[in-house]
């Protein structure tokens, strides 16, 4: 699905993997060995592609998903089949749900929030200190935080690498790519992980391992700890 020439979601519901930068929004949970999210929150559902990914790996999650475009949801609920018996979706602006929000707590924030013209795709919303405390308090105790950038100078603009200099709840970050975009996906984690890792753990995922070994899961990862 495009919007102003930029694209938002693909998925081929034969294969759970895109390929592409959607599987790196949720890669991040491999770094734990066995995740089990139970509560999920996508800022910027787009047609849903990570959303139905997650759906297909975790069959006892539950999903809260915000985008204000009402053709993307359109498009998700009819085309795309998102399972709306364990997603609710809201129709509004992802700044005023995360500071107004004061319900449980999720195990996975994903922040995909994206505009953009003619085919080139920036940040939504600038990802600031203030921006990043308001993502934490949606965030359990034990929460990833995946955030996607646009590209490395996004990344670098960010407040990301001050939240890892100051003692808090996040142990660990890391960079991950997709060899064909120039996106990258910043994951917080609130333990300490290696690169490694991450490769580690899908290697040892029956449902991921075949399309690790095959290539179409695809990705580059380095560690940050002091900056982007």
């Amino acid at each position: 699905m495009y919007t102003d020439g930029i694209l938002h979601s693909q998925f081929n519901p034969r294969r759970v993997v895109t390929g592409s930068i959607w599987d790196l929004l949720w890669l991040g949970l491999y770094f734990h060995p066995r995740p089990e999210p139970s509560r999920v929150l996508v800022l910027g559902l787009g047609a849903g592609t990570a959303v139905l990914q997650l759906q297909a790996l975790f069959p006892n999650a539950r999903f809260t998903a915000i985008e204000q475009d009402p053709v993307h949801i359109k498009v998700a609920r009819t085309h795309f089949g998102i399972d709306e018996a364990r997603t609710k979706i809201y129709s509004q602006d992802a700044v005023t749900f995360v500071a107004r929000y004061r319900g449980p707590r999720f195990d996975l924030v994903i922040d995909d929030l994206f505009t953009g013209s003619a085919g080139t795709p920036r940040r939504a919303v600038p990802c600031d200190r203030k921006w990043l405390q308001l993502l934490q308090g949606c965030l359990a105790p034990h929460g990833i935080l995946s955030i996607n950038f646009a590209d490395h100078a996004e990344l670098k603009a960010s407040a990301f690498g001050h939240l890892l200099k100051t003692a808090g709840r996040f142990k660990s970050g890391f960079a991950l790519r997709c060899p064909a975009t120039e996106n990258v996906i910043a994951a917080l984690l609130p333990f300490a992980a290696q690169s490694a890792d991450l490769r580690a753990h899908l290697t040892a995922t029956p449902g991921l391992a075949l399309f690790l070994k095959s290539g179409h899961l695809r990705f580059q990862v380095r560690r940050i700890d002091c900056g982007a």
